[in-house]
């Protein structure tokens, strides 16, 4: 099985303990009277173990940095060949602790994994079904995406010659595997897991005998979906059968899934238990031995026989038959209003709506000022419409008191001192010192509109 270490790094290795793997060397003896490490504990790898051919730094001598290490005789590292990095992500596939994600380098700025959903989000899991489907999908679409990855476009034929294997290796499994789940994506890391020697049969082995890797995975497999057209523990073929359930005018309950009971749920405009037979504001189109066509009626039709008024076996409400047809009723034409005193009446197809009047009218026939029947006081009909009256421009004059001015306002007016001036009990009486512009004769200027 492919595995990855404890650190994170794509190495080749073996489970630890098992058989035919020999000491390192280089670790040594355990001390006698040492206490051996717990079981499942590892060693900090912070904390080095010492090496003989390290050496104390002489007094006055600077120590080397950490992480840093001498170059071979020659002054040349050795370059990895080709083998040593295939080699290396052959067999790397995961090693993972049971519902932990797989274990990755950290650093400092690495964000920490995101907590548990609360209880409440338990309900809103999806399906075993679903999670399986999602999987294959990722999948699938990592199969895309590594599709050309070790084809540069150079030399074709050679490319060819020493590429080809990566289509079907191990490596390219490994790269797709690494990219199913996020880090905090607990689930989908734990299926994963729970399931990764499949993926790796089906890759190296079956992948050509079973091409579908839902069907084989998810359905045959695991056996937590069903085939389309199907549904149940079982996923026996839903009503209708398994090629065009519920005649293709509804869906089957369960659909693709082992739950569900089979029944179907038709669409708009049809109904029966399989979604054969029509609704009422709907006619049957067409229908034979394997197709049933619902549409719909024209909107004057409760029900009908074809699409247009001539149709109709009978009216819709709001409608009434007239020379063979069903046509619209006017309600806004009867005897007896259907609105209000201070609304009108306008109609729609199959109905009718109330309308407010305007504010300047008592009683009208429409939208607006023009269609007022009456006009509120302050109001008088003018060219056909109810117009504010100007009691300012009386020709007597309108305010009680001397010196008051006048102010038109809509549908009314108001008076009042000017400025400099107070009210008294028959007139408005100067009360600015002498000397200033405002006299009886010439009253001030009018307040502004805003102040009245």
């Amino acid at each position: 099985m492919l595995m990855r270490p404890q650190g994170g790094s794509l190495t080749p290795g073996k489970d630890p303990g098992s058989p035919g793997e020999k000491p390192d060397p280089r670790r040594g003896a355990r001390p006698s009277g040492e206490e051996p490490e717990p079981p499942g504990e590892e060693p900090d790898p912070q904390v080095r173990s010492p090496n003989p051919q390290e050496r104390s730094p002489t007094p006055g001598e600077e120590p080397e940095p950490p992480g840093e290490e001498h170059e071979p005789p020659g002054g040349q590292a050795r370059r990895p060949s080709r083998a040593d990095t295939q080699g290396e992500a052959r067999g790397a596939l995961r090693q993972r602790e049971p519902g932990v994600a797989a274990a990755r380098p950290e650093s400092p700025d690495s964000p920490s994994l995101l907590p548990p959903p609360p209880p409440g989000e338990a309900t809103k899991k999806p399906t075993p079904c679903k999670r399986c489907r999602e999987l294959v999908d990722k999948f699938n679409q990592g199969m895309v995406d590594t599709a050309k990855k070790n084809f540069g476009g150079g030399n074709t034929a050679w490319e060819e010659k020493t590429l080809s294997k990566y289509e079907f290796s191990e490596v390219r499994l490994l790269e797709i595997v690494e990219g199913l789940c996020g880090s905090s994506d607990f689930e989908c890391n734990q299926l994963v897991e729970e399931h990764e020697e499949h993926l790796e049969a089906w890759w190296l082995q079956l992948k050509k005998k079973y091409p579908d890797l839902f069907e084989w995975f998810c359905v045959k497999t695991l056996k937590v979906c069903c085939s389309p057209g199907t549904y149940g523990p079982d996923c026996l073929a839903c009503q209708g059968g398994s090629e065009r359930p519920c005649s293709g005018n509804g869906l089957c309950s369960g659909d693709g899934s082992r739950q569900g009971d089979g029944t179907c749920q038709c669409h708009l405009g049809y109904q029966g238990p399989l979604c054969t037979d029509c609704t009422a504001g709907y006619f049957s189109a067409l229908r034979n031995a394997t197709h049933s066509v619902c549409t719909a009626c024209d909107e004057s039709c409760k029900t009908c026989t074809g699409p247009t008024s001539r149709d109709c076996s009978q009216c819709e409400a709001g409608w009434a038959r007239e020379d063979g047809a069903c046509v619209d009723v006017d309600e806004c034409a009867a005897e007896t209003p259907p609105c209000g005193d201070t609304q009108y009446c306008e109609n729609v197809s199959g109905s009718f709506v109330c309308e407010e009047c305007d504010p300047t009218c008592v009683g009208c026939t429409g939208k607006g000022p023009g269609h007022c029947k009456e006009c509120v006081p302050g109001y008088a009909k003018e060219s056909g419409q109810c117009t504010d009256v100007d009691e300012c421009a009386h020709a007597g004059g309108i305010c009680p008191r001397r010196n008051e001015n006048c102010y038109n306002t809509p549908g009314s007016f108001v008076c009042v001192c000017p400025e400099g001036f107070e009210e008294a009990e028959d007139a408005c009486v100067q009360t600015r010192p002498p000397g200033d512009e405002a006299t009886e004769e010439n009253p001030a200027l009018p307040p502004s509109r805003e102040d009245l």
